[in-house]
């Protein structure tokens, strides 16, 4: 191994460690391994595999402090936010656990035969390629599914959070998981477009999961497509916050200011457009502003921070681009707007966007909240559908409304007087632009098995 990978904390700009990445023997060893490992693996009783998830659960909880701070030194998320990841990949592990041995049952299904059912039988390896902004759950969520299935599981990290995996892939080997079950990849970033076709065009890769940008999913499922393999996609999203005249606008603004700014805005189900209705939008914009100047930024391992630094200077640098572009289209800027070095944005709040505008059309990664003024509820409606993603969709009112007007929003969830969040015992996943296929729950875990029909007849 040549060529290197070398992390930073973005709150300080100090480097954290130096990894090797691997080579073409390096990844050929470590897809044979996973393969043979799968080959014993998949042989073994959804019962038995549980138990590899309880294990891991348990370590997860026990290292809950060491995790946390290497996920809050590679990407910079407050340390409270880093504590509660890790405590829900734990509580994932609980909930697959428990509910496998009924989402993978047997079905038994009514036909012509004298008994027919379809079994839910693993596929082979699952190749997955995660993003940095939550480096535990977003990894934790796709390996359980696929390795209670009965999968082996191959993990490409971003490489900012290159710790993170191969502290999980150890996390998974401590928890007495087969050796080469799970294993990562660490792959240098410019020679991708050779090592991705060859990793996903390999015989022993039987499925691939990818959550991250649009350009990633329209690569991924390409070389996915181009190899006739089966694959998830999660991507990116510009979820509707509807906010109706009705509605408890406290609530509402307290959980807009948790859903935008949690993990300093990052993330791809956070509220993004906040379509609130005319009658009551000064009102709401006057409380989530209160909101904001309440929000502590700084030094993401400090107990009073709320919104840490962003993951990289180029992503930060992009955001201030958007919101730039944004005023000079006519959106007014109600608070923040400024970046603070190294890697730091301050929180902010645009007010008065209109489709056109580049924070109504694009997706706004980062602590920037866009507030859309809506005449009445069928043009609340029209705000939330215009756009080409469809992850998730929030609305909030007193009355059946909220329920009425979410069901004519297009979005792969629908939240009413509650945050976007993801739940193990929920599927999750979008439509559109925001990609294709579930995780998490029944679904998810069915995503990377192969749905084998099974009719037997009379003798003859």
């Amino acid at each position: 191994m040549t060529e290197q990978i070398t992390t930073r904390n973005p709150a300080t700009g100090a480097e954290l460690a130096t990894y090797g990445v691997h080579d073409e023997t390096g990844i050929e060893t470590r897809l044979a391994a996973a393969h043979a490992a799968y080959g014993e693996w998949s042989q073994r009783t959804v019962e038995e595999r549980t138990g590899l998830l309880r294990d891991v659960g348990k370590l997860l909880t026990e290292r809950r402090e060491e995790y946390a701070a290497l996920v809050t030194a590679e990407m910079g998320k407050p340390l409270k936010e880093a504590l509660a990841e890790i405590d829900k990949c734990a509580w994932n592990c609980t909930v697959v656990a428990d509910a496998a041995p009924g989402w993978l049952a047997d079905r038994e299904m009514e036909s012509a035969a004298q008994r027919s059912w379809v079994s839910s039988e693993p596929l082979g390896l699952v190749f997955a390629v995660m993003p940095w902004n939550y480096p535990f759950w977003q990894v934790l969520r796709f390996a359980c599914a696929a390795l209670v299935a009965g999968n082996g599981a191959v993990l490409k990290h971003s490489p900012n959070v290159t710790g993170s995996a191969l502290a999980i892939e150890q996390l998974f080997a401590d928890a007495g998981a087969p050796a080469g079950l799970f294993v990562t990849l660490v792959l240098a970033e410019a020679s991708l477009a050779d090592t991705m076709p060859r990793v996903i065009g390999d015989p022993r890769v039987a499925a691939v999961t990818l959550t991250g940008s649009e350009r990633a999913g329209e690569a991924v499922g390409a070389l996915a497509g181009r190899f006739l393999k089966k694959s998830v996609l999660e991507l990116g999203g510009s979820d509707p916050f509807v906010v109706l005249d009705d509605a408890d606008l406290v609530a509402a603004a307290d959980a807009a200011v948790k859903s935008r700014f949690g993990n300093g805005g990052q993330s791809c189900i956070a509220a993004k457009r906040f379509i609130v209705a005319d009658a009551v939008a000064d009102d709401f914009v006057a409380l989530l502003v209160e909101r904001v100047g309440l929000l502590q930024v700084g030094d993401p391992t400090a107990p009073g921070t709320t919104v840490g630094p962003m993951a990289r200077a180029d992503l930060r640098d992009g955001l201030h681009r958007q919101v730039e572009a944004s005023i000079a289209e006519g959106a007014v800027l109600v608070t923040g707007g400024e970046p603070i070095e190294p890697t730091y944005y301050a929180p902010t709040v645009l007010d008065h966007v209109r489709p056109g505008m580049t924070s109504f059309d694009q997706e706004t990664f980062g602590p920037v909240a866009s507030v859309v003024r809506a005449r009445d509820d069928d043009h609340a409606v029209e705000l939330a559908n215009d756009t080409e993603y469809g992850l998730g969709a929030a609305v909030w009112s007193r009355s059946e409304r909220g329920l009425a007007v979410g069901r004519r929003i297009r979005s792969g969830a629908l939240f009413v007087n509650a945050m976007v969040a993801s739940d193990p015992r929920l599927p999750f996943g979008g439509i559109g632009r925001s990609g294709y296929g579930r995780e998490l729950a029944g679904e998810g875990t069915r995503e990377f098995t192969n749905q084998r029909t099974v009719f037997v007849g009379g003798a003859s």
